[in-house]
């Protein structure tokens, strides 16, 4: 069986041609046609338990023997081989996914060359997917192994090993690293990137002063004990956990009114530098860490269960009106599986959902047991609806208060009731006295009736004196005062409730102790066809190494499944979560991973451009105690940060992607640091940290802008809608996440995209950017208020307002041209202005009730700003829409 293991391994050595990939010229089955039936053709002639048409192609020797209808290959003869024909022809594979031409190519040279093969081939086959030696092989199921840094030469700069590892790439391109950037450059480099924030100009001239060896040492270490750092980088975990403020799944996207504290828990786990392999162990198993019943929750177990919201952030449609609760659920399954095997794993477990995954050793089998370690959490049998998701925080003293309460607003409820009882009868017989005698004995016999017995004779008299139909809501006409007293009692009431300990509560992830409902492999993935039931499990290519053990320890009344998952995750045998997480930090450092697909470390994603710096980092995080902060430093203080981003003509000619950084990347800021970014400069940054995300809503013409939605169901407002006051300064990470409406200015910036999840922001450069900057209502009110900051900062002289901007966006300070040519900028729009003043809105027009439209967005009033003040406002525009400002060197 060895033998046959180790000859099945050969017959799995790469994967089908990427486009624009050569023809090889000399193909063979093992390295260039088998991988192409298993991606195109396994599915139903090879994995599956019965071949169709008898057909197998996982073998030449199979292929050649040929099926119900025959042969299937003849080797030296392509045209003869029906095989090749139905594949050239396009009749095979059935469907819509064919071969391209450079494939369908390589077969024919393979079949016209004979039909080679490199290796004997076995006799026989096990039915199903294989998982063979090179399977393990492959760079991402390695072991970590701790490597030993190259040496580098005393003139090459390596501060640190990091800079080693790229110097031996560098050498031998024959280039080395870029000269470091300048002092100004670097600050605000490394502001920007450990804070979101730029930095101001006193930060800048702190540093320019520091003549001490290790002043960029100190900002590092000052940067990381920011507040703004764990808002800054548990952002960017944030999008790999596809976090989101709404259900999403349809366009009902209900919000989600709790989860906010799992971004408030993120962002205190990144500040606090908890070591990342217990905050995996906390979202995968927070709650399995925490003693049953959940009730007088000391705070470090609400953090744990707080932190199972990781398993949460998924589409979860099950609670919207109308949908098809089984698929929904299905979903909500099948998206938190792509969360964790993504942000985790770096593979694209997901694809195995309905088959054997076409290029990676993951057997559908393997995502099933992945599913097997989560449904007792998710429990399909008996399924929670979101609302039902929560564990309540009240612990018996509040609850105890809280009844206390609650029977003194009973007493006032009681009272109250007597007293409306007495006015209403006392109203009555005044009433009563105003008819005349005959009538008034029937109307109190009506009266005493209830309403469902009365007669119809009594229902006509009723109705023929309204004056007697008095009851709590019509008190008020008949006695004022009596009304008033009822107010007050009312009011005293809910005085009294207001008092009670607010309940919170968190979204939590939780099992039902002693309840393990059976999984099932679902044929095609369709729940209607339940096939297997699985025990839990992880991936089949690592059980030889690191099988799952799930063993329960003492007082766990659940089903343990993810305790020992997050144990397996952060085991130090484990290959791939060490190198999945430093690949993260690295691209989000540098803009891109060594590994070039953060969420696919498979056959389908790019390899690592430098495998053993990979190894390395992972290994010194893991051997750090998983510290982010240790991590980041160490990238931090390397040259290869810190190296000027200058291109060089020879460098780009040899290396035009900088994979062998030569030269720092320049970079654009992502979405929260161009919005923040403004907000900071133009002195309106709110810096309140954490608490319930400011809300968004569309406006009248259908962009998402923040704001209280206040109107009735034709979209005519009620009231107002704005935020309440400062809220709306906030920094961008607590901004409400809305799936189905993502905050305009954020959007247009390549804000991200949970759907589920965001394993790497793209950074776009497009015409509705420049639009949004030079006409957005944001943009305008920022450069509005920057342009007063100058004024408070630097008083009236413009060529001191121009050099205190310059300071405040790009943190350097402007030359004699530069200022020249603003201030002859300034007083061109100055003149501009005065020519053409704006005029003041007609009165009452802002206060007349709108209705949501689709038109044109209305230019932001200036009418209260001088053409001077105007001027300065266009000037801050112009700074806050340029590349210096919006990218980072």
């Amino acid at each position: 069986m060895k033998h046959f293991a180790s000859v099945l391994a050969l017959l799995a050595l790469s994967y089908p041609l990427r486009a624009g990939s050569p023809v090889p010229a000399d193909p063979t089955f093992e390295a260039h046609v088998r991988p192409l039936f298993k991606a195109y053709c396994f599915e139903c002639h090879g994995e599956a338990d019965k071949p169709k048409a008898g057909l197998d192609l996982r073998l030449r020797r199979l292929i050649v023997a040929g099926g119900e209808n025959g042969p299937a290959l003849a080797p030296g003869k392509p045209d003869a081989s029906p095989l090749f024909t139905k594949v050239r022809d396009r009749e095979m594979p059935p469907g819509k996914k064919k071969l391209s031409k450079d494939e369908v190519e390589t077969l024919r040279r393979w079949i016209a060359a004979g039909a080679k093969t490199e290796k004997t081939e076995p006799a026989a086959l096990a039915v199903g997917m294989p998982i063979t030696d090179e399977d393990r092989a492959w760079w991402a199921f390695q072991p970590i192994k701790k490597q030993t840094p190259p040496t580098a030469k005393p003139d090459e700069r390596a501060r640190t090993p990091i800079d080693a590892w790229l110097l031996a790439g560098l050498r031998a391109k024959g280039f080395g690293f870029n000269a470091d950037a300048d002092s100004r450059t670097l600050v605000r480099r490394v502001t920007i990137d450990l804070t979101g924030l730029p930095p101001t100009p006193e930060d800048v001239e702190a540093f320019l002063n520091d003549k001490s060896a290790d002043a960029y040492e100190k900002l590092v270490d000052r940067l990381l004990a920011s507040p703004a750092y764990g808002e800054r980088w548990g952002r960017h975990w944030l999008d790999v956990a596809g976090y989101a403020d709404s259900e999403g799944y349809d366009q009902a996207d209900p919000v989600r009114a709790t989860a906010w504290k799992y971004r408030d828990y993120v962002i205190r786990s990144f500040n606090a530098d908890v070591p990342f392999d217990r905050f995996i162990r906390e979202q995968i198993a927070g709650d399995e860490m925490v003693k049953r019943p959940f009730a007088d929750l000391a705070p470090a177990d609400q953090d744990r269960l707080t932190a199972t919201g990781f398993l949460r952030m998924a589409p979860d449609g099950t609670g919207n009106p109308g949908v098809d609760l089984k698929l929904a659920k299905n979903q909500v399954v099948a998206d938190t599986i792509k969360i964790v095997s993504g942000s985790l794993l770096g593979l694209t477990v997901g694809c195995a959902q309905c088959h054997n995954h076409r290029y990676d050793p993951i057997p559908q089998t393997d995502y099933y047991r992945l599913r097997a370690i989560l449904e007792p959490g998710y429990d399909p049998t008996a399924w929670k609806l979101p609302a039902a998701r929560q564990v309540s925080l009240y612990t018996a003293a509040d609850r105890k208060s809280a009844a206390a309460l609650e029977a003194d607003a009973k007493k006032i409820d009681a009272d109250r009731q007597k007293k409306l009882d007495e006015y209403i009868a006392a109203t009555l017989e005044k009433e009563f006295a105003k008819l005349v005698e005959d009538v008034r004995a029937k109307a109190r016999e009506a009266k005493k009736t209830p309403a469902a017995k009365r007669t119809a004779e009594q229902k006509d008299l009723l109705a023929k004196y309204p004056s007697l139909n008095v009851d709590s809501g019509s008190l008020y006409l008949y006695d004022s005062a009596a009304a008033a007293a009822l107010k007050k009692l009312a009011d005293e009431a809910a005085a009294v409730r207001a008092k009670k300990p607010k309940e919170e509560f968190i979204r939590a992830l939780t099992e039902e102790p002693g309840k393990v409902p059976p999984t099932v492999l679902f044929h095609r993935g369709d729940p209607d066809q339940p096939k297997q039931a699985l025990q839990p499990g992880t991936l089949a290519v690592l059980d030889e190494r690191l099988p799952l053990a799930v063993s329960k320890p003492a007082g766990v009344t659940t089903s343990g499944r993810r305790l020992a998952f997050a144990g397996w995750l952060t085991d130090p045998k484990n290959p791939l979560t060490a190198r999945v997480l430093v690949n993260r930090i690295w691209l989000n450092h540098f803009g891109r991973g060594i590994v070039g697909t953060p969420g696919d470390f498979g056959r389908l994603g790019e390899k690592p451009t430098h495998p053993e710096l990979l190894d390395w980092l992972a290994a010194e995080f893991a051997g750090n105690g998983w510290s982010l902060k240790k991590l980041h430093k160490l990238i931090l203080t390397s040259t290869a940060y810190r190296q000027s981003s200058v291109r060089q003509k020879d460098k780009d000619v040899a290396d035009p992607d900088n994979r062998l950084y030569g030269r720092f990347p320049l970079r654009r800021l992502d979405a929260e640091s161009v919005r923040d970014g403004m907000l900071a400069v133009s002195g309106k940054l709110n810096r309140k940290t954490f608490g319930s995300p400011v809300p968004v809503m569309e406006d009248d013409v259908g962009q998402v802008v923040l704001g209280m939605v206040n109107r009735d169901g034709a979209g005519y407002k009620l009231g107002d809608e704005s935020v309440a006051a400062g809220e709306e300064y906030r920094r961008s990470v607590y901004v409400q996440v809305r799936r189905s409406r993502p905050l305009a200015v954020l959007d247009t910036f390549d804000w991200a995209t949970a759907e589920p999840n965001c394993e790497a922001r793209i950074s776009s450069t497009v015409t509705p950017q420049a639009l949004l900057l030079m006409n957005n209502g944001f943009v305008l009110s920022r450069a509005e208020d920057m342009a007063g900051r100058l004024k408070t900062d630097a008083g009236s002289d413009l060529p001191r307002q121009i050099a205190r901007g310059w300071r405040l966006a790009y943190g350097t300070e402007p030359t004699k041209t530069e200022v020249d040519k603003a201030a002859a900028f300034v007083a061109e729009m100055t003149e501009y202005f005065e020519e053409h003043p704006v005029a003041a809105p007609a009165a009452g027009e802002s206060k007349a009730p709108t209705k949501v439209k689709k038109t044109a967005a209305k230019t932001p009033t200036l009418s209260s700003l001088t053409p001077e003040e105007r001027a300065l406002a266009a000037f801050c525009q112009a700074l806050l829409m340029s590349n210096r400002f919006l990218y980072v060197e």
